[in-house]
């Protein structure tokens, strides 16, 4: 016993799958976590002899994995859930989107309903979003707040808004944020241009400057529509994609989202530049828009990570419903049955997207010397049961709702399907009240 070494915690679940390497399931392990890192995995009958704890979890009938990622997401935006449904993606912006925007945009809306998108995630086993959003340090403190995980977008826009007047001003205030927070240990930063039709030449060749500078991905909407399309061949002659080419903007800083309407050449494009991509299956296919190319995307060596989209074009951050539907629509794609397999799947929600922000040092995977960034989920009820392979069930049949337990930096954030960082009933009221001032326009 004098040889013991004392640990944090202690969890014990019935089955533990890290994701890397791919397929591998542990059965009746033990996870060790010290000072918010994982260290050490192994069999519960040998960390009786070799650990001592601070604090134990068993979690019997459970399935410990990675925190999941949610590659693109405009949190605050769960303000406008259900705010104008069933409509093409540019009447939704126009008409309805951008107007309450202008209308109701501030720091107080954007912290409001970021805090609510926090709940709604990490009670759904998100523990790192990746965002973009107007007044973006109001998301970063709601994150701070709820102990999360974020990717601060940078925005970057043409047109003025409550946060910014003009391109350089978004870009100078994004830069403050990143001063002001770069410290925050789970706290990074992305260049956040909104897409191509939406920024001139010269401010694309301002963002990769600043990209450049100081070394961030650059997150960016990509052949989403058909429409973007027509509309670039029209003022550029040229697609959307080839305009960023010839501009420099690919490479394996870009994370592209959405990559609905790809030719085969844009693939092998994006696969050559080592580009990351978003996949939003969910609001590409509630706004009529499509599903992207992702079992060729993957088939070429293209990182795709799973994003939710915000709550306006998904009405659900859930990234169990996201993997799931992925899975699916690959193989209903490609009439392969084989088509992006329930390990991939859950890979992309939780690896491909750590990897995409450059995080996948840090998480992504349950393995020694990470963050301890972890999602119990349980697998002992009548929708998964009986359970024959642990990774099938997660993506297949397993919901959010079977999320009991959520840690980040070996951090207990959710308990007993309960959140503890975040005053639920608080925050429900101010939806109501936000829901009420924009009923009445």
């Amino acid at each position: 016993m004098r040889n013991q070494t004392a640990v944090d915690l202690r969890i014990d679940a019935d089955w533990i799958v890290p994701v890397q390497p791919a397929h591998k399931v542990l059965e009746h392990h033990s996870l060790m976590v010290s000072q918010g890192v994982i260290l050490d995995i192994l069999p519960q009958a040998e960390a009786d002899s070799r650990y001592l704890f601070r604090e134990r979890v068993r979690l019997p009938g459970h399935a410990l994995i990675p925190g999941l990622v949610n590659l693109h997401s405009h949190a605050a935006m769960t303000l406008l859930k259900g705010y104008a449904d069933d409509l093409p993606l540019m009447t939704w912006l126009n008409e309805h989107i951008w107007p309450a925007e202008k209308r109701w945009m501030s720091h107080g809306f954007v912290h409001d309903g970021s805090r609510l998108a926090c709940l709604e995630m990490l009670k759904g086993g998100i523990t790192c979003f990746n965002d973009m959003y107007f007044f973006p340090e109001a998301t970063v403190d709601a994150a701070l707040e709820a102990g999360m995980r974020v990717a601060a977008g940078i925005i970057v826009i043409d047109f003025p808004s409550a946060y910014a007047a003009d391109p350089d001003g978004y870009l100078q205030k994004g830069v403050d944020m990143r001063d002001r927070y770069r410290h925050e240990d789970r706290v990074s930063f992305c260049l956040a241009p909104h897409a191509p039709y939406s920024i001139s030449d010269r401010n694309l060749e301002k963002v990769m400057t600043y990209a450049a500078q100081l070394d961030l991905p650059i997150h960016i909407h990509i052949h989403e529509t058909h429409d973007e399309i027509h509309q670039s061949l029209e003022a550029y002659k040229v697609r959307p994609l080839e305009r960023l080419r010839l501009l420099g903007m690919l490479g394996p800083q870009f994370i592209g989202v959405h990559a609905v309407h790809l030719l085969n050449e844009e693939i092998d494009l994006l696969a050559s530049h080592g580009c990351h991509i978003a996949h939003c299956p969910s609001s590409n296919l509630k706004l009529a828009n499509g599903v992207a190319p992702k079992t060729a995307m993957l088939e070429r060596g293209i990182n795709v990570g799973i994003g939710t989209d915000g709550s306006a074009s998904n009405n659900r951050l859930d990234l169990f419903e996201e993997l799931r539907l992925a899975a699916l629509l690959a193989k209903g794609m490609s009439g392969r049955a084989d088509a992006l397999p329930a390990h991939q799947a859950l890979r992309m929600a939780t690896l491909n997207g750590a990897r995409a922000l450059g995080l996948d040092d840090r998480i992504g995977s349950l393995e020694i010397g990470k963050q301890a960034d972890i999602v119990a989920v349980d697998l002992g009820g009548a929708n998964t049961q009986p359970c024959y392979d642990v990774i099938s069930q997660l993506v297949y049949a397993a919901s959010r709702a079977e999320v009991s337990h959520v840690w980040v930096n070996g951090v207990l954030r959710v308990e007993q399907h309960r959140c503890l960082s975040l005053d639920e009933s608080d925050l429900l009221h101010r939806a109501r009240a936000w829901r009420d001032k924009l009923a009445e326009d």
